[in-house]
């Protein structure tokens, strides 16, 4: 791999990065929409 290729791998890699965190914030909301029957006053059992 030669060093004039560079250029244009650093903007390929930083949309892979922000592709892969946009779909995983994405499959997150997913399943914390799917498991809603927690309760949510576990807070106060301190």
């Amino acid at each position: 791999m030669t060093y004039g290729n560079m250029p244009v791998i650093i903007p390929l890699l930083a949309a892979g990065y922000l592709l892969a965190i946009y779909l995983l914030l994405m499959l997150a909301q997913r399943t914390t929409k799917g498991s809603r029957s927690a309760p949510r006053s576990v807070q106060g059992s301190e």
